[in-house]
């Protein structure tokens, strides 16, 4: 299957165990050596009764199952995850266009700096590090990255960028 076939579609409730379970294997194969903050059931947890419920998500499937996630605050990029074997094949890149389409103003996210693809990927798709810390904002203490994306001639104040 192809992306051609992929579906894009705002999470339902019944959505959520399927996605946390989807986050849980992207977060292990993407970073082995970040200590979860939280357990697995806490992280299915969080799916049912905050992330679907409470947050703008969208599901990306491809047959009858979920490929990808996205979770979109009012300016950033909160979450954005793959089921491994679909990484590189075009998921991203149709989560990251919708994103942009949902937030033309211009959006800001957060990764870990020891994840070199999601960092290159982000930039490829024209975001800017704008901002490196030391891990002490967030959960896992690892240390992150803020990146930035503007369309031409709409910086916010304040950025760098």
């Amino acid at each position: 299957m192809n992306t051609d076939d992929l579906v894009l579609r705002r999470a339902e409730p019944s959505d959520a165990t399927a996605l946390a379970e989807l986050w849980l294997r992207s977060f292990t194969a993407a970073l082995p050596t970040v200590r979860r903050a939280h357990s697995d059931d806490a992280v299915r947890e969080w799916f049912t009764y905050v992330l679907v419920p409470g947050h703008e998500t969208w599901a990306a499937l491809a047959g009858d199952g979920f490929v990808g996630l996205l979770v979109l605050g009012d300016t950033e990029i909160d979450q954005l995850y793959l089921d491994p074997p679909w990484r590189g094949r075009g998921v991203g890149d149709r989560l990251v266009a919708l994103a942009k389409e949902r937030r033309p103003g211009g959006l800001d996210l957060w990764t870990f700096q020891v994840n070199e693809p999601a960092r290159r990927f982000y930039e490829r798709h024209g975001f800017h590090a704008a901002e490196l810390t030391d891990g002490r904002r967030n959960e896992e203490r690892e240390p992150d990255v803020r990146y930035t994306w503007r369309p031409s001639g709409h910086p916010r104040p304040g950025d760098d960028t």
